[in-house]
């Protein structure tokens, strides 16, 4: 895990732009692109770095299909769909309210075209091999930090439909038992993992029959299948991202976080990455007051977002890690973003402009809040300095005040004597 005592970490949640034609040519040709890949990572890794970054990741170059759908690729015992599904829509709630909207906006909301036919086990052992030599490359003699992500099962569940272990138990569990491989190959090389995570809450939109006793039901029986496939990982390995969903919609049916908290934080990690500058989430900092974390958790909020093009002040950024700062300590909180920006923003030119803003605002409020802190313990220094020449001086006096009573005394007692 990354802790500072001098400065507001920085990093991101997940994918970055890339290079023009490259998606194509992994779809086109796998190992044929893989030059290509390579030097994508090595130039999106540099980017980081040279923005100032303390903890990079590959950019999610390889993922042509996307941060969750990139198994279909990795897990055996998955075939296309025979026939057309609906995929689980996460804006089901906002539906019922922006009928109109959704319809409009949302009406080629994806199908889904991935089932699960026989036993799940995990074959991708080779690309993940591609993704962590390629990191490893790219990060030659630097001394940041760097992540990779992975999806957490629950969320693959929500696109996977199952035809082979017709039990939810034992199919999220047999999605778990596959993951881990991938999870345990990302730690072994020396990476941190982010473990993504979105459906975790905004799965609560996909199910708008359910109460939030059933969902907090639902919810823990997933997070009981990531803590399963995270058992052999130390927790301070471990970063968990969460999200309402990046889709671009009302928003307005979103599960409280505090209705969710004590869950998210049942998961085994050591760092938590959660949406915080979309406009609908922002006030939520409020649940982090009444919070016990574990000691060594950090956090790292997301203090710019997927949510609008517009470019976050830097003042604002710092703003909200201030805020934090002061909740759970400066050396606890990670300048982060809400979800990967890539796929969400207009064009390229704004995820790097986002992430610039991030950068310098981790900047401003490392300034504020280390040079708070040095202006307090000078403060307390002082403090301490008057008090103890106070007590000096109290001391000078009592001692003063001692003598003349005893010189007043011994002059009384001669003067009785020469009576």
């Amino acid at each position: 895990m990354y802790f500072s005592t001098d400065h507001i970490l920085t990093s991101h949640a997940g994918v970055l732009p890339r290079p023009d034609g490259l998606k194509e040519a992994l779809e086109a040709d796998w190992q044929a692109a893989q030059p290509q890949l390579a030097q994508a990572v090595t130039a999106v890794v540099q980017r980081q770095l040279d923005m100032g970054f303390d903890i990079v990741n590959d950019g999610e170059q390889s993922k042509f299909r996307g941060f969750s759908e990139y198994v279909r690729d990795r897990l055996s015992g998955i075939d296309n769909s025979r026939t057309e599904r609906r995929r689980l829509s996460i804006l089901a709630r906002d539906a019922k309210d922006f009928p109109g909207f959704v319809g409009m906006k949302f009406k080629n909301w994806g199908s889904s075209v991935a089932v699960c036919t026989g036993p799940l086990d995990y074959i991708g052992g080779d690309v993940t091999k591609t993704d962590i030599a390629n990191l490893k490359a790219a990060m030659n003699g630097k001394t940041s930090g760097a992540y990779l992500p992975s999806v957490a099962p629950g969320t693959i569940e929500h696109w996977l439909h199952d035809e082979y272990y017709k039990d939810t138990e034992k199919f999220l569990f047999a999605i778990a038992d596959a993951m881990a491989k991938e999870y345990k190959a990302i730690t072994d090389a020396g990476f941190l993992l982010q473990v993504d995570d979105p459906d975790l809450p905004d799965g609560w939109q996909m199910f708008p029959g359910m109460s939030v006793k059933d969902y907090r039901k639902y919810a823990s029986l997933r997070v009981e299948a990531l803590n399963h496939a995270l058992r052999e990982i130390p927790r301070e390995k471990i970063r968990l991202h969460v999200c309402w969903g990046s889709n671009h919609g009302p928003h307005k049916n979103d599960i409280p976080f505090a209705d969710i908290i004590d869950i998210v934080l049942r998961v085994k990690a050591g760092c938590v990455s959660f949406e915080f500058a979309n406009v609908r989430h922002e006030h939520e900092w409020r649940v982090w007051q009444d919070v016990k974390l574990k000691d060594g958790t950090t956090l790292m909020p997301g203090v710019v977002g997927h949510a609008t093009d517009i470019i976050e002040h830097p003042q604002l950024v710092a703003d909200r890690l201030t805020t934090f700062a002061n909740i759970v300590g400066r050396e606890n909180v990670i300048a982060g973003t809400d979800c990967g920006l890539a796929a969400r923003l207009s064009h390229p030119e704004l995820t790097w402009a986002k992430l610039d803003a991030l950068v310098e605002g981790a900047r401003l409020a490392t300034r504020a809040l280390w040079r708070s802190g040095a202006k307090k313990a000078v403060k307390a220094a002082k403090e301490t300095r008057v008090r103890k020449a106070s007590a000096r001086t109290a001391s000078g006096r009592k001692t003063s005040a001692k003598k003349t009573a005893r010189n007043r005394a011994a002059k009384k007692a001669k003067a009785r004597k020469r009576r």
